[in-house]
């Protein structure tokens, strides 16, 4: 039966404290992404894979078979601030538990929301190509994250997410967008680099986190189970709106800053802080 409310229990879940290592801040500090266990419990996570995915559904506007979509249109099915269409979206948005640990990673005094975002890569799905998500961002500092929340177990072969571990330090590849192009520049550059691939499964409640210039991809989903993800991105509680470089990045300025002017705070109403400690 679908949900009318999210019961109080998940809802007090979502607001109590994970115990994140000091080791953890370390190794992301480190290599821009960590794959953290057990986030979420069980129960949480099948209440918003059902939550979500109605979501997906009834939102989706796709109607191209998948032969017929570019590289892009093929990766995924993506839909944006589901929060602001549905009050039980929000409460996994908006949620204390997950903010928190984006703060502590970034080692910030807290965080706004930049925007949320269902990447369902269905059935036969495509690939991911190689990408850094700030490349889209107006953002005048690195100081962003993504948690990469998964709504089922998602092995390699449904397209889990793979991490160039420390590549958020190379400026190869930071102007292209995600697209075959950036796939084979990106490959190349990753190649000479020292920066290990990690590519693992997710268990239930498994979470990873990312930092925007990270570069990362998704192989494609070669089962017959779409592959549910839901991603809250995360931006410093002071960060501040830069000039955009490039049409992406005006259309993000339009869309999920709107009113914010350039060099100022993004408080705009749709990037309400969720933690400050400070």
């Amino acid at each position: 039966m679908p949900f009318s409310a999210v019961p109080e229990h998940i809802r007090s879940y979502l607001r109590a404290p994970y115990a994140l290592a000091p080791e953890a801040i370390d190794f992301y500090r480190e290599n821009a992404y960590i794959k953290l266990k057990q986030v979420l419990n069980a129960e949480t996570v099948e209440a918003f894979n059902e939550i979500i995915s109605r979501e997906v559904h009834r939102l989706n506007t796709q109607d191209k078979p998948l032969e017929e979509r570019d590289t892009y249109g093929k990766a995924f099915l993506q839909i944006t601030n589901l929060w602001t269409h549905s009050d039980l979206v929000r409460e996994l948005v908006f949620s204390p538990r997950l903010a928190r640990i984006a703060a502590d990673l970034m080692e910030v005094e807290g965080v706004r929301l930049y925007h949320d975002q269902a990447l369902f890569k269905e059935a036969g799905g495509g690939y991911t190509p190689w990408h850094a998500d700030q490349y889209y961002w107006p953002l005048t500092s690195d100081k962003s994250i993504t948690a990469w929340i998964p709504l089922q177990e998602i092995s390699l072969e449904m397209g889990a997410l793979e991490y160039s571990a420390g590549s958020h330090r190379l400026e190869v590849g930071r102007d292209a967008p995600i697209s075959d192009e950036s796939e084979s520049l990106i490959d190349r550059a990753l190649a000479e680099s020292n920066c290990p691939h990690v590519i693992e499964p997710f268990d239930l409640g498994e979470v990873g986190f990312h930092a925007g210039w990270l570069f990362h991809r998704a192989a494609p989903n070669t089962t017959s189970v779409p592959r549910g993800v839901m991603c809250i991105i995360y931006m410093d509680r002071d960060m501040r709106l830069k000039e955009p470089t490039n049409d992406h990045q005006r259309l993000d300025r339009d869309v999920w800053c709107p009113g914010v002017q350039t060099g100022a705070v993004i408080d705009s109403p749709l990037n309400p802080v969720l933690i400050s400690r400070g």
